[in-house]
């Protein structure tokens, strides 16, 4: 068979049997859904009190699934540049899986059903902190921001940032500093990790005509602002063991992590290539899965009295 006969052959099966399960699946954007499950996960076990196990995992599903739901949508209305960019190219609408509409009927069904999931499960104040969250990166960031402005990343990554938020009320039914600071450690590591990743990818936004900052700044530009954000972003991270909310285990750790942060970005900032973006990009993703491991195991090991007196 050859490859025109066979491409043709998977049209047609395509069309006969629709979209697959997997492809759905993608919409979803499980990568970016694993972090929000994560972060959200975190919240909700760092949040003082408890909730019964199973409500516990209802609600964690809930937090996912909306997540999921706002990157479908995400991907209905980024379908026309997403078929234009290398990255994004085979993602299911440009790669003719999906047809738009299923995908828009898709997120606004998932969307609905997760706020309200989360509604019965926990409560009110955090499932409209869910919606919230839904609105602001479907439509703010992706109608709104993304096309607009080389800020999108940085008042977009509210959007990012607000699973832990979700997760904590999603306990307590309130809000208090501390998942503030979980918000502020997010949304401060958004920007350097998005424009690590925009230094290396810059043909592909530059086709697509997204205004990211290097593409409207340029690369020595994008450089200094990510070290900047690194600076800030660095003893953020330990804050939690300076309020009583971690330790000073926990402080020592973040404390390292934070300074190979700024080490990889003051190496960027002195060696423009694309290799010291990508060990940015790529290190930026385990700082922050670290960090917020790091508090988890923290609680563990406090709750079993190893330590004591050091939160």
């Amino acid at each position: 068979m050859t490859i025109s006969s066979h491409q043709n052959l998977t049209e047609t099966t395509d069309a006969l049997y629709g979209p697959s399960v997997a492809d759905f699946w993608q919409l979803l954007k499980p990568r970016v859904m694993s972090l929000v499950i994560f972060t959200g996960f975190a919240g909700m076990f760092l949040a003082p009190g408890g909730m019964h196990s199973l409500l516990f995992a209802i609600s964690l599903f809930a937090i996912a699934a909306g997540a999921g739901a706002s990157g479908a949508i995400n991907q209905w209305y980024d379908r026309d540049i997403d078929a234009i960019m290398a990255r994004t190219s085979q993602r299911p609408i440009p790669a003719g899986a999906v047809v738009p509409a299923e995908a828009l009927s898709f997120g606004l069904i998932i969307s609905a059903l997760s706020v309200l999931l989360l509604g019965l499960a926990s409560n009110w104040l955090a499932a409209g902190l869910l919606a919230f969250t839904i609105f602001f990166y479907a439509v703010v960031y992706t109608v709104w921001l993304k096309r607009s402005t080389p800020q999108n990343i940085v008042i977009g990554g509210a959007a990012g940032a607000l699973p832990p938020v979700v997760g904590w009320a999603a306990v307590t039914g309130g809000l208090s500093i501390e998942p503030l600071l979980l918000f502020a450690i997010i949304f401060m590591w958004t920007p350097p990790h998005f424009w690590a990743l925009a230094l290396f990818r810059n043909e592909d936004y530059t086709r697509a005509g997204v205004p990211m900052m290097p593409v409207v700044a340029g690369a020595p530009e994008t450089r200094r602002q990510i070290l900047i954000y690194a600076v800030i972003l660095a003893p953020l991270g330990v804050v939690p063991s300076m309020i009583g909310m971690a330790t000073i285990g926990y402080g020592i750790v973040s404390a390292a992590l934070g300074f190979n942060f700024v080490r990889l970005s003051w190496v960027l900032f002195r060696r423009p290539d694309d290799a010291a973006a990508k060990r940015l990009f790529a290190f930026s993703i385990l700082y922050l899965f670290l960090l917020f491991l790091g508090l988890v195991i923290d609680r563990l090991v406090v709750q079993s009295g190893l330590i004591v007196g050091l939160a």
